[in-house]
């Protein structure tokens, strides 16, 4: 848990090795997933495109990747919000 939150806040500095270890996972997730780069540029677009209604993003501080399990593949998604827009009604 304290990882998440030193991670959330930008206090965990990665080392290149870590960094390319999980570039990797990545790359064999979406192999084993079966879904190509451009769909997942695509995917990750189409969110952006839907949180930018309701909340000012850091797209550049955006993670999202595919985590496979047993069974299963899960999206994951780390998206930094700097503000929330207010609607009125």
């Amino acid at each position: 848990m304290f990882d998440v939150l030193m991670k959330i806040f930008g206090k965990n500095e990665k080392k290149s090795g870590q960094i390319a270890k999980e570039r990797l996972q990545v790359v064999l997730i979406h192999d084993r997933a079966s879904v190509s780069p451009e769909v997942m540029e695509k995917i990750k677009n189409e969110i952006i495109a839907v949180l930018s209604k309701y909340m000012d993003i850091n797209q550049s501080g955006m993670e999202i990747t595919l985590a496979n399990d047993s069974d299963s593949v899960a999206l994951v998604a780390n998206i930094p919000v700097q503000s929330l827009y207010h609607s009125k009604k």
